[in-house]
């Protein structure tokens, strides 16, 4: 028998598919803007490059597109708004080339990348090297990352090409991933909010060090303020904040992408999707609620590849850490330079964090959070 939390999670769920299916087959924007012609936005996204772009990103013809993905032989992936190809640059570095779909004709996720990280410099987010807009034809070219999206390591099974990392590898990819998030929401002029934060947009470079990317969802806001206004819900079903999706659950903000980078530290703590449909027994559907239930109840989780008492605490700060980002009510939620903290601090430092609820926040105060402690 499903529990009453599985049953929201589903009802949960639900709504955001059905809000997803209408925005992907009827688009986000006015009814008038959809009836621009080409040229027209093409004016438009003209206009915006010379405000944005011209500056600070090398613009690229698409016959060099070509040229340097070798008329696209090499395809490193597939994303939401099209093809990633390897590629070469005259002075011999590799880039990854997004060519964008022409399906989006608005340019909204193009100038979404551009205004976002044109003007970005961090260590944890992927360098935005230049661009094309011919048109219907546009790409962006970014820094190559060797070793591809987060997504291929955690949810492997017994893959050998790509083998389970180990316990510093991950929590030191938590860390550097919450480092990029900080700096996206404090660190710049004009602050970011990704709304699309998960494994597959989180890129490894050469020694595992992750980058946050694709930022066509994002979007900025001034520096002082955090509460945003959207006319529906964007991100990927599984990492959508609920207040995203339910405006009485809470306001729109910075908090949202804590919430989607809990979730996804429950999956690379876990080596799963957080929802199992396959699970033998409903209690174990939703990780978050097995984990938390294991975890009060100062139970072995039973997390694969640990081997001594410091994998088990790195394992333990990641979930607490985790626990506490995807708290229903917003307000809950630590910002993500508190992350940053609370998973460089002691394990003993960390409280045990209410039960998350994906329905509407509990009427009556949370309980009493009480410390953990490692057991012997």
């Amino acid at each position: 028998m499903i529990t009453s939390f599985a049953a929201a999670f589903v009802s949960v769920i639900g709504t955001v598919m059905a809000l997803l299916y209408v925005r992907r087959k009827f688009g986000s924007v006015p009814l008038l803007f959809c009836r621009r012609s080409h040229m027209e936005i093409s004016r438009h996204v003209e206009s915006f490059l010379r405000s944005y772009g011209s500056q600070i990103l090398r613009r690229y013809s698409y016959s060099e597109v070509r040229k340097m993905t070798n008329s696209f032989k090499s395809k490193l992936g597939q994303g939401g708004y099209g093809s990633v190809y390897k590629g070469k640059l005259l002075d011999g570095r590799h880039v990854a080339v997004k060519v964008l779909s022409k399906s989006k004709g608005d340019g909204e996720e193009f100038m979404n990348e551009v205004a976002s990280i044109g003007r970005t410099s961090h260590v944890n987010i992927v360098t935005l090297l230049g661009y094309c807009f011919e048109g219907q034809k546009r790409a962006l070219i970014y820094e190559f990352m060797p070793n591809g999206s987060l997504e291929k390591f955690i949810f492997a099974e017994e893959d050998l090409e790509h083998p389970k990392l180990d316990w510093e590898t991950q929590y030191q990819i938590a860390l550097g991933i919450a480092r990029g998030l900080e700096y996206l929401h404090r660190g710049c002029n004009t602050r970011i909010l990704h709304f699309d934060i998960k494994p597959h947009n989180i890129l490894l470079d050469e020694d595992f060090h992750p980058k946050v990317s694709d930022f066509g969802l994002a979007k900025l806001c001034p520096k002082k303020e955090s509460i945003i206004s959207m006319s529906d819900p964007r991100g990927t079903i599984g990492y959508i904040a609920p207040e995203v999706v339910c405006r009485t659950i809470g306001r729109v903000s910075h908090k949202s992408d804590v919430y989607s980078y809990g979730m996804m530290v429950l999956e690379i703590v876990g080596g799963r999707k957080n929802v199992n449909t396959g699970a033998d027994r409903s209690s174990e559907i939703y990780f978050p609620n097995w984990i938390y239930k294991r975890v009060q109840l100062f139970e072995d989780p039973g997390l694969r590849g640990i081997s001594n008492e410091e994998d088990k605490e790195k394992a333990m700060k990641m979930v607490l850490v985790s626990l506490w980002c995807i708290q229903t009510d917003p307000s809950n939620r630590p910002t993500m330079s508190q992350v940053v903290d609370m998973l460089q601090g002691s394990l003993e430092s960390l409280q045990m964090p209410p039960r998350p609820y994906l329905s509407s926040p509990p009427r009556s105060p949370p309980e009493s959070p009480t410390t953990y402690q490692l057991s012997s």
